[in-house]
């Protein structure tokens, strides 16, 4: 079920609301728990019992662990257990086609394995977990005896399948003692109505394009052409997600949680560096605590520092997918950090503004060209579309159409990805912000489901993480 949807936005979470508001304080986490499940459950049901094994193992553990912290050796092998098992599933659901698949065409061999269809969410609520079983090991929280409080922190729907990635540290006092009130549920509303026009009128109106090109004939595509569709995916990916973001962060204050923040204007940034403390922040910040930090981060001699950071984003690749464009991905990623850190960074530094959006802009949307596509081969043809090796000469009619015929659309996706349009409207609209509020976030979520139920083009493209 999408966020994004008729039956979401009309069915489900108005009744989920309504329980919410209307049964005694006891009865609100119970709810919560029942809607997430009924919502994790809704697209596939066999998975719900995955869900449910996680969420007791889990429990377990965490226990064992807590009760062992005076025995050290006994608590880690408990941690080493637990996390195995938990990777252990991960990778089974997530990787088995990729490993099984790669040997094949790398052996003398022909192992047969059957597709599964991934468990929605399974990256993201693997990471909770084990954010919450380490910090119950190192002692940075306390474990956790609720079984039914626990299992809402898992399986909570408005962060389930998207993130943002909360650590247990985030969200444990919330479990037990949070605030409800009418104006955290406007401010929720309004985020939650940013985040939809994000992904139904942005996302979604620009991903078309991107579709269009990603079907025509490589001798078809020129080099403006390739990238106006890159352009195209770069755009579509950014209010794709930080809509829904959004979206989760606003329903969470409609509960009266209070979610961290997922995305800060990457594309404002001036080097690769800072466009990741921009982009899914939960997920740099996640890797940074459970694996940088613990392999040394940057406080071990140079070469292992490279280590660490080629380790991390080659993890970082894999978890978003199992193929070897997003291994590539995430190596591209280590390498230009790595370069950034030893080399450029001061350099950098004192480049005009200007130069530094645009040289990071460029490495961005390569690596995009790395994420969208079906495999690593054809991500290569597709950059060498970019760059004008084949294709249909620089500059052609279709590329000139793409310009054109939604201009009006590049210019409002340029807007909307910096903060002038969020700063201007606080500023200039201050003094009659309830009205104008009322009148734009009104305005904003018609359009919306006025889209929805006119066009039939709703993907979300973390769905597959």
């Amino acid at each position: 079920m999408l966020f994004s949807s008729i039956v979401f936005l009309f069915t489900f979470l108005p009744i989920i609301l309504i329980l919410y508001y209307v049964l005694p304080k006891g009865m609100k986490n119970p709810v919560l728990l029942l809607g997430s499940l009924i919502f994790y459950a809704w697209g596939e049901p066999i998975y719900l019992f995955l869900m449910i094994f996680s969420i007791i193992f889990n429990y377990i553990c965490g226990l064992d662990i807590s009760r062992n912290l005076g025995d050290k050796k006994a608590a880690r092998k408990s941690l080493v257990f637990n996390v195995a098992v938990n990777l252990a599933v991960l990778g089974f659901f997530k990787y088995e086609g990729f490993v099984l698949n790669s040997l094949n065409m790398a052996l003398p061999v022909d192992i047969p394995f059957r597709e599964m269809a991934l468990p929605v969410g399974i990256s993201f609520y693997t990471f909770q977990i084990l954010s919450y079983i380490i910090d119950v090991y190192r002692g940075n929280v306390k474990v956790q005896k609720n079984l039914l409080d626990f299992a809402l922190y898992v399986t909570m729907f408005p962060q389930l399948i998207a993130g943002p990635i909360v650590k247990y540290a985030e969200i444990d006092e919330q479990l037990h003692v949070r605030t409800e009130s009418i104006g955290k549920f406007g401010d929720g509303a309004m985020f939650f109505i940013r985040g939809l026009a994000k992904k139904v009128l942005l996302a979604n109106t620009i991903g078309m394009v991107y579709t269009d090109v990603a079907a025509m004939a490589p001798e078809d595509v020129s080099v403006v052409t390739a990238w106006l569709g890159c352009l195209a995916y770069t755009f579509q990916i950014y209010f794709d997600f930080s809509g829904y973001s959004d979206m989760a962060v606003g329903l969470g204050k409609m509960f009266g949680f209070e979610f961290p923040r997922n995305f800060y204007y990457p594309y404002v940034s001036k080097s690769i560096t800072e466009f990741w403390r921009r982009w899914h922040i939960s997920l740099s910040s996640w890797f940074r605590e459970y694996l940088y930090i613990p392999l040394g981060g940057n406080r071990v001699p140079v070469k292992k520092h490279i280590r660490n950071l080629l380790v991390v984003w080659l993890l970082t690749g894999l978890w978003h997918g199992a193929a070897w464009n997003f291994v590539a991905w995430g190596l591209y990623y280590g390498i230009i950090l790595i370069i950034e850190k030893y080399f450029l960074q001061k350099k950098l530094e004192r480049l005009p503004a200007v130069f530094g959006h645009i040289y990071s802009l460029v490495l961005v949307m390569i690596g995009w060209v790395l994420f969208f596509s079906p495999s690593l081969g054809g991500a290569w043809e597709y950059l060498k579309l970019m760059f004008g090796v084949g294709g249909h000469g620089f500059l052609d009619s279709q590329a000139l159409y793409l310009v054109v015929s939604n201009l009006g659309l590049w210019v409002v996706l340029i807007l909307a990805s910096t903060p002038v349009v969020y700063y201007g409207y606080e500023k200039y609209l201050a003094r009659k912000k309830a009205v104008a509020d009322i009148l734009i976030y009104a305005g904003l979520f018609l359009l919306s489901i006025a889209y929805l139920v006119t066009e039939t083009y709703n993907p979300f493209l973390y769905f597959r993480f």
